[in-house]
């Protein structure tokens, strides 16, 4: 029996499986086979980004592996082609936690001697478009402690630029969604996790049937705003905290204040809200607006 045969038969035993109701199977994810041929339009350069780091503290983790992979898109959301990572390893200043070690298999002897090459990293990433990743909020500030280059860049995120719940999908890991879509991998690898990144955006949303990529884009052109509650009562804490306030302790994204990032169409109910059911009064409350060049980043410009 071929490789081809073989593989036939199995898919067959899939399908059939599948077909019972009882089970539920999981194919292994190649990434070649979620590319759509190009019908000759114009394209632009996306760049998944996924980092493998020292621990989960942002100002203090440090970048033990690094992968960008560059593809093309087009106007409707189609990846056409993919390129080759770039894929670099970084020896930490102090030994690698034995947890993140268990994870990721990155040893203190596998990174001995290798260091990040800044020129080559900012050389490959001038000519992207904009940057992906999942979970954006934790790779853009670490990788923008690295590299001006990463801080002038749009980016976008598949994990909170999609509207999973929705769309019926409760978790939100990578290799959540992507077993929802009946495809599995091999995950905590800086170069694999950004092959299911550029996969993940090829799938079709199960409600709304749009493509993840489309979805993704269309979140990151449009701007929200962060407003802050400055000085509001102690004893309404737990009122923001319920309506999705977070606290802010860095004077470089603003005050030091409950605030909220909300559509721009979505303003005015934040502010009547403030006003009548935490100062109760009429207030000037700080607020920027936040687009997808600074969105995920530990600074405002």
């Amino acid at each position: 029996m071929t490789n081809t045969d073989s593989e036939r038969c199995l898919e067959d035993l899939a399908r059939r499986l599948e077909a019972s109701g009882n089970f539920r199977v999981l194919r292994r994810l190649k990434l070649s086979e979620c590319i759509e041929p190009s019908d000759g339009v114009q394209t632009r350069t996306g760049m998944f980004l996924d980092v493998e780091s020292t621990g989960l503290d942002i100002r203090a983790s440090e970048i033990i592996e690094l992968a960008i992979i560059p593809f093309e898109y087009d106007v409707d959301g189609r990846i056409v082609s993919v390129g080759q990572p770039l894929h670099q390893l970084n020896e930490p200043a102090n030994p690698i936690p034995s947890e993140i070690a268990a994870i990721t298999g990155l040893t203190d002897q596998l990174l001995a001697g290798h260091r990040l090459d800044i020129p080559a990293l900012e050389a490959f990433v001038e000519r992207a478009n904009i940057l992906f990743a999942h979970n954006a909020a934790f790779d853009r500030p670490i990788v923008e402690r690295i590299s001006p280059i990463f801080s002038v860049k749009p980016w976008a995120c598949t994990m909170c630029d999609v509207p999973w719940k929705e769309e019926g999908v409760e978790g939100r890991r990578l290799s959540e969604l992507l077993s929802g879509f009946k495809y599995f991998f091999e995950a905590h690898r800086a170069v694999d996790d950004c092959e299911a990144g550029i996969a993940l955006l090829t799938m079709s949303l199960p409600k709304s049937g749009e493509r993840v990529l489309s979805r993704v884009l269309k979140s990151a052109r449009q701007p929200t705003w962060r407003v802050f509650a400055d000085a509001a009562p102690f004893e309404a804490k737990d009122l923001l905290k319920v309506r999705g306030y977070k606290w802010n302790a860095d004077r470089a994204l603003g005050p030091r204040a409950w605030w909220i990032e909300v559509p721009s169409d979505l303003i005015d109910a934040e502010v009547d809200f403030l006003q009548s059911d935490i100062f109760r009064s009429p207030v000037q409350l700080p607020m920027f607006e936040i687009t997808a060049f600074q969105r995920y980043s530990m600074r405002l410009s």
